[in-house]
């Protein structure tokens, strides 16, 4: 099997990625596709190891995480591909429990497992699944945290891609999930095979991203049609993200339309914290303490 890494400008994680993905038990060829996505690729990276392989490429594609997991899902030659991004790590265990479930059931295309958050300043937390499938209507319900892109195997003659079109890529993994589950529902197995890390350097930290986020969610709104929870849910982020910005008139608009859809919805709720005074900066602080994010 095949591992996508996209990598931009994190030479020592990506080391630390690469080596929980060659440690695995797995006993075949697990071929690690290195795609550095906007930043130069590092040839010393590539290695002939007839087990464990790595291939070191450039994105050539749209830039940004979509692109660069599309590159190293159409250079795969193996059937089976996972993803890691270059913060996270492979635990004891992963590959082979979700390669022995695709083995044993041939109308499953997608299976995930559970999470580890680990990271300074938080204790490690779980994030087990709650049931092994996940089907689309689930999906548009929310956004399900534990259906990490890290966390993915999937059978590449399922033919599915990432959208290249969601701005910056933001929520591309799930827009991604929507699709799969509406040809299979998504597997899900209960052990904590991804190390999750937490940290400050996400390219998609609202506090930095605020526009963007606001745009790709608005764009993933007007695409799909979510019943009142899963459109609460969406809108809460766009909330946010405005509140964030400054654009008052425009936070408490999506803030109404949050609540209205589901009152009391803990986005817009902090939305409207922010849009009272309280700096963002505070409340993205003490969620992350807790392993959450907006």
């Amino acid at each position: 099997m095949s591992v996508v890494i996209p990598t931009r400008d994190r030479p020592e994680l990506l080391r630390e990625t690469l080596a929980s993905i060659h440690e695995q038990d797995y006993p075949g060829e697990l071929r690690c596709i290195v795609v550095f996505d906007r930043s130069e690729p590092d040839p010393s990276l590539v290695s002939h190891d007839p087990l464990r392989p790595v291939e070191v490429l450039r994105n050539e594609r749209t830039p940004g995480a979509a692109g660069a997991r599309n590159t190293g899902l159409l250079a795969a030659s193996t059937e089976l591909v996972g993803f890691c991004d270059d913060t996270d790590l492979f635990l004891e265990g992963k590959v082979s429990a979700q390669v022995a479930v695709l083995e044993a059931e041939p109308e499953t295309e997608v299976v995930c497992c559970g999470l580890r958050l680990f990271g300074p300043g938080i204790d490690e937390i779980d994030r087990r699944v709650p049931r092994p499938l996940v089907t689309r209507e689930e999906l548009l319900r929310g956004h399900k945290p534990q259906l990490h892109p890290s966390a993915l195997l999937l059978r590449r003659s399922a033919g599915l891609l990432f959208d290249e079109e969601v701005p910056g890529s933001y929520g591309e993994d799930y827009e991604f999930l929507l699709r799969a589950a509406a040809r299979a529902p998504i597997r899900q197995i209960p052990l904590p095979g991804l190390g999750l890390r937490w940290h400050r350097e996400s390219y998609f930290s609202v506090l930095e991203n605020a526009q963007l986020i606001s745009e790709a969610v608005r764009w993933l709104l007007g695409r799909y049609d979510f019943p009142r929870s899963g459109y609460a849910h969406w809108a809460g982020k766009v909330a946010f993200a405005e509140a964030v910005r400054g654009r008052r008139g425009q936070a408490l608009r999506w803030i109404g339309r949050t609540m209205r859809a589901r009152p009391l919805d803990a986005r817009a709720l902090l939305a409207l914290a922010v849009v009272a005074g309280i700096p963002a900066s505070f409340v993205m602080r003490n969620l992350s303490k807790i392993g959450r994010g907006m």
